[in-house]
């Protein structure tokens, strides 16, 4: 499995990427491999607060519907319009076209919180 060393982690299983003030956010390739196909991304909350931890959305697979929380404060300030015809990119390419949001960051030192991919491969066992 892939973990690139650039990105930060959550306990539950979301990527972040900052550039500047803003990041991208998704779900790690451990994470698309335990829901299997994914047939539907929804994500209610654009242009909203979104506080650390809390529910930005949910990610519907064959097997389930998974949560989507939120690893820092933000605002969302996109969300990626490929997902709606094309959701199966999560399970493709999860660091790259399968990005889910872009958040404008409400505090850039929530980011020194969140795990290096080393502490991630830790707490999944890989």
């Amino acid at each position: 499995m892939n973990f690139p060393a650039t990105l930060k982690y959550t306990k539950d299983h979301e990527w972040i990427k900052v550039e500047g003030n803003q990041a991208y956010i998704g779900i790690t390739e451990f994470a698309q491999r335990e829901l299997g196909d994914i047939v539907y991304i929804d994500i209610p909350s654009l242009g909203k607060q979104v506080a650390k931890e809390e529910v930005f959305g949910t990610v519907e697979a064959v097997k389930t519907v998974s949560d989507l929380f939120m690893p820092v404060d933000g605002t969302i300030a996109e969300t990626n319009p490929a997902l709606d015809s094309q959701p199966e990119l999560v399970n493709n390419d999860p660091y790259g076209e399968g990005w889910m949001v872009k958040v404008t960051l409400s505090n850039p030192a929530d980011i020194d919180g969140l795990l290096s991919a080393e502490d991630y491969q830790a707490i999944i066992g890989v």
